[in-house]
């Protein structure tokens, strides 16, 4: 057979590698595995069992297939229903957990959701409280047992030798270019936006992707899954290791993800820079903690990692240096993922130079990449082999899909993976897609050596100054967060007449400092009210500005007392920030710089 829609995956794989380990989940302490015969045999059970519920492709249009909304952690369920609802001819919607219950009522809203399955009570909560102002939802099904809540499992449907025909033909009817999922993007402003995506889409980027990702993942090879499945980028992802029948073993949570990668010891998993950083930032914190040569070697170690260049060769003594590192401190940061890890695959925002030049030095290597939900998403990647790869770039673009940089640098896309449209809304579909099909994406990029895609900022979040200078803000940001002392950074100064910043404080780092420079409080106001304390990032600051332009400068900044989350509103689901909320909600503070 050839794979023609997603569900094909499961078929494809009894076909060719079958497996004891399709997915696996931690349950009671212990790694409970699922065969590719019993998801099999589970996922139909759950096609017939929503066929029987009267749910799934009532007629050929977008319409008329009813739509199934998730809001759950990574799980073998989670899949499970996924392949079920697109064997139906329904659309699966997923939400992400930390939506707020606004955001989700018109989600649900909007798609005229039948069906929400959540994983745990909190969700289920969430979901119950909206409950009177979304009609269409006729039902919760939760994965975990709730008393007084309906089991998924409730579903399931034994079928049948008739039921059995019924589902062969419904899914025999699913045509490739038909919708297969709506995935609703936060954006960092406004109400969520639901990208049609059809199953042509997706498999194509699969297929496109694919050649890239084989040396790295097969059969015999186990991935790690955490990055939440709502995301367009760990679901593709996901469908890649089906179809090249790798075992998906579900990390419990992000405390465990450690734990989880010395248990499963993965041969790959995909992340986004953010939680890279954090394991970069616990490394480094554990190398302080060394004493005399131990420490010494460590720093060395690293100094010498942050000079390596991809692709070139830097001659016998630093290759002799880097074999004796390696040998003696990166084999430690290797066993910590697992001691098998082939690559680590990320996306979704940019990765600092400084920790691909390290981790790449270390044998770890990072496959940076680049692309939308509305582009299915990949558009680009730097691959395995150092010829295809280059650090501070998203690597060449894939296969099949064509990238042209206009005028003002915008990157334009056009290919099969480019989405079906904006669900509902055409207005927003002709504003991003011109009439020649290219898909406007937003972000502005240069080409490097002629192949490489080098993403430079967003195109709305570059600003101009009073003075009619224009400052893109994500560079400055990207680079000075290179400081352990910087958690996180905005960039201001949109008509005014200076650039300025806000900035978020590694908290740990800044109070390791403090203790060591007799700096006594716990009071973080007071701590960041200190004249020493306010001198240390004046001294940060005025060291990166040396690397910028007078116009981007950062000529004042405030620090922040807490953390910008997702929670908080301050942050989207993949951790990018949330310009406008955060300029609204930190108004003063802006204020103050520029009184």
């Amino acid at each position: 057979m050839t794979p023609t829609r997603l569900f094909d995956c499961i078929e494809w794989q009894l076909e060719k590698f079958s497996k004891e380990d399709m997915f696996a989940n931690k349950e009671n302490g212990e790694w409970r595995k699922y065969s590719t015969t019993e998801i099999k045999n589970t996922v139909d059970s759950l096609s017939m069992g929503l066929l029987h519920a009267h749910i799934g492709y009532q007629d050929g249009t977008i319409e008329g297939r009813d739509k199934i909304a998730v809001l759950s952690n990574n799980r073998p369920e989670w899949m499970i229903l996924d392949m079920a609802v697109q064997q139906t001819g329904a659309v699966l919607t997923p939400i992400y957990p930390t939506i707020n219950v606004n955001e989700l009522a018109f989600i649900l809203n909007d798609a005229s959701v039948k069906l929400v399955f959540v994983s745990d009570e909190e969700l289920y909560n969430k979901v119950q409280s909206i409950r009177s102002t979304t009609p269409s939802v006729q039902a919760v099904y939760t994965f975990n047992t709730i008393q007084n809540a309906l089991h998924w499992k409730e579903l399931l449907h034994s079928g049948t030798e008739e039921d059995l025909l019924q589902l062969k033909a419904i899914k025999a009817n699913i045509k490739p270019d038909e919708l297969a999922t709506i995935l609703y993007t936060s954006g960092t402003t406004g109400f969520p936006k639901g990208v049609m995506l059809s199953h042509h889409n997706i498999l194509d980027n699969i297929n496109n992707v694919n050649d890239i990702l084989v040396p790295v993942c097969n059969y015999k090879d186990k991935a790690l899954s955490f990055l939440p499945l709502n995301h367009i980028f760990e679901r593709v992802v996901t469908y890649i290791y089906l179809f090249n029948g790798v075992s998906i073993y579900y990390a419990e949570s992000l405390e465990t993800i450690g734990e989880n990668l010395k248990e499963v010891k993965p041969t790959v998993f995909s992340t986004v820079p953010r939680l890279l950083e954090k394991v970069y930032e616990k490394i480094i914190a554990k190398g302080r903690e060394q004493k005399g040569i131990k420490k010494s070697l460590f720093f060395w170690a690293v100094a010498l990692g942050s000079r390596y260049e991809v692709d070139k060769n830097q001659g016998i003594w630093y290759n002799l240096q880097l074999a004796v590192a390696n040998k003696l401190i990166f084999s430690k940061w290797r066993e910590a993922l697992g001691g098998n890890i082939n690559a680590i695959v990320t996306g979704a925002a940019a990765c600092q130079v400084r920790l691909l030049r390290v981790f790449t030095a270390a044998k770890i290597v990072i496959m940076e990449g680049y692309g939308l939900t509305e582009t299915s998403p990949v558009i680009s990647v730097n691959c395995l082999d150092s010829h295809n790869r280059r650090f501070g770039t998203v690597g060449p673009v894939i296969k099949n899909v064509t990238v042209k940089l206009a005028e003002d640098g915008e990157i334009c896309c056009k290919g099969s993976n480019v989405m079906m449209g904006y669900y509902k809304r055409p207005d927003l579909t002709a504003e991003c897609i011109d009439n020649e099909g290219w898909f406007h994406t937003g972000d502005i990029g240069v080409w490097a050596e002629g192949r490489f895609l080098k993403i430079t900022d967003r195109k709305k979040e570059i600003f101009k100054t009073s003075g009619g200078k224009y400052v893109a803000p994500q560079p400055i940001e990207n680079k000075m967060k290179e400081s352990p002392f910087i958690e996180q950074m905005m960039v201001v100064g949109a008509e005014k007449k200076f650039t300025a910043a806000l900035i978020v404080p590694s908290f740990d780092n800044l109070a390791t400092w403090c203790a060591k420079n007799n700096i006594k409080t716990d009071n973080v106001s007071e701590m960041l009210a200190n004249p020493k304390v306010i001198e240390h990032y004046k001294n940060i600051v005025e060291k990166f500005n040396e690397l910028f332009n007078p116009v981007e400068q950062i000529k004042k900044f405030e620090l922040m007392e807490g953390e910008w989350t997702i929670n908080g509103g301050e942050l989207t689901p993949t951790l990018k920030l949330k310009r406008k909320v955060i300029m609204d909600k930190y108004a003063a503070s802006v204020e103050r710089i520029y009184a």
